[in-house]
């Protein structure tokens, strides 16, 4: 069992009131707070060995290296890779889809060719495939989803060919907390030919990925949804893909030999990390998948889905309640509405009482689209979070629909 109260003492962000009322935090899923361990990573790099890293003979930039260097290995452990060198540090998942989308298309996308996404995907994995599909002529295909929130696989059946170069969806949905069957789409996929990339973002904290045993060809993470910091993450890419592919930035670090008549290019990874990296919060962000190994990824699972299960037993009892997303299969994500009132005026309200969610479209206007809705309020769940924070939702929560309706 988790002790909770421990692992909240770790968290010094939770333990503040927000318009007089104790903070209770439930935007996990746009991004999750920090651990003192974390925050003492940056700060011990920044006043002890901050230097440049892989450029230097010097001490501090050997410390750095060695540092840096060594979460790149915590990072191919968290995800299974079968070389350190498959693990590519970027911006986050959108860099990381970015990058894929750019360097893919220039490689093997050419006109007439099929590029797959799904009607739950966020718009940093729907924009990059449009801007490739308008370079290079391919066609942009959305698998549907049904009233539950769950793929039609159906459609996906009939909708994948032997003109698919690329098939691009998410783990689990940051709207409707949906997980998605990617072991099934990568198979199919697979068999006419076609590569996969797979949004990490929100199944990272929550789920043990194995990207061998799935057989992805690329996966995406962010370190600021698992109690990382922002702006660091990191894309997995199956070795002959990357191989294969053209560099994504042009600089320093990316380069072999640099000449006026031409330019050869580094190996990888180093072929796709142009320019000098986010070194302190590539460190820390190694800090935070220790923090979760430590705590116990499939522990943390558990008990956010106790939480959910909790919090939607809970929220039956109010009238009007409409649940946004009932997959059979989801992670630690309440999307929802109530009849009559915006959600919108429901988080206003909330905040009101400390209680932080999200609302709005959630970067998923073609899913909002699909239910015919302006939004949902969205309550998603950490492993720092309590019951007792449920119950002060629930009651937040009735009150602001008895004030508005």
């Amino acid at each position: 069992m988790l002790d909770i109260e421990k692992i909240r003492k770790e968290f010094p962000v939770l333990d503040q009131q927000i318009h007089g009322r104790p903070l209770v935090y439930l935007d996990n899923a746009a991004s999750s707070q920090k651990p003192l361990r974390v925050v003492r990573a940056l700060e011990k790099y920044y006043t002890h060995d901050h230097a440049n890293v892989h450029r230097g003979v010097h001490t501090l930039s050997q410390r750095a290296t060695d540092q840096f260097e060594a979460v790149r290995r915590k990072a191919q452990a968290f995800v299974n890779a079968e070389h350190e060198h498959e693990i590519i540090f970027t911006r986050g998942v959108t860099e990381a889809i970015n990058l894929v989308a750019s360097s893919f298309g220039k490689a093997f996308i050419e006109e007439g060719d099929e590029v797959l996404v799904s009607e739950l995907e966020h718009h940093s994995n729907i924009v990059p495939w449009q801007f490739m599909c308008d370079e290079w002529g391919a066609e942009l295909k959305v698998i549907p989803v049904d009233d539950k929130g769950e793929l039609i696989m159906d459609r996906f059946d009939e909708l994948l060919s032997g003109q698919t170069r690329i098939v691009a969806v998410n783990h689990v949905s940051n709207t409707l907390g949906t997980v998605n069957p990617i072991e099934e789409i990568i198979a199919k996929a697979h068999k006419v030919g076609a590569a996969v990339l797979i949004d990490g973002a929100q199944s990272a904290p929550h789920i043990k990925i194995d990207v061998q045993e799935l057989d992805a060809d690329f996966y995406c993470v962010s370190s600021h949804k698992m109690y990382g910091p922002t702006g660091i993450g990191f894309l997995y890419g199956k070795e002959q893909w990357l191989n294969d592919m053209p560099p994504y930035h042009g600089g320093g670090e990316m380069i072999e030999t640099v000449s006026f008549k031409g330019t050869t290019f580094n190996r990888l990874p180093f072929k796709f990390e142009a320019g000098t990296p986010n070194i302190a919060d590539t460190i820390a962000f190694g800090e935070a998948m220790d923090f979760m190994h430590e705590t116990g990824i499939e522990e943390i699972a558990h008990w956010e889905t106790e939480l959910h299960n909790y919090a939607v037993d809970k929220m039956m009892e109010i009238p009007g309640i409409q649940f946004i997303g009932t997959a059979e299969e989801k992670a630690g994500v309440v999307s929802f509405n109530v009849e009559g009132i915006h959600p919108y005026d429901i988080g206003t309200i909330l905040d009101q009482q400390g209680i932080a969610v999200r609302t709005g479209h959630h970067c998923t206007q073609p899913l909002m689209e699909r239910y015919g809705i302006p939004g949902t309020v969205r309550a998603s769940f950490a492993v720092y979070n309590t019951k007792a924070e449920v119950d002060l939702f629930i009651e937040a929560l009735k009150k602001a629909v008895s004030m508005l309706q």
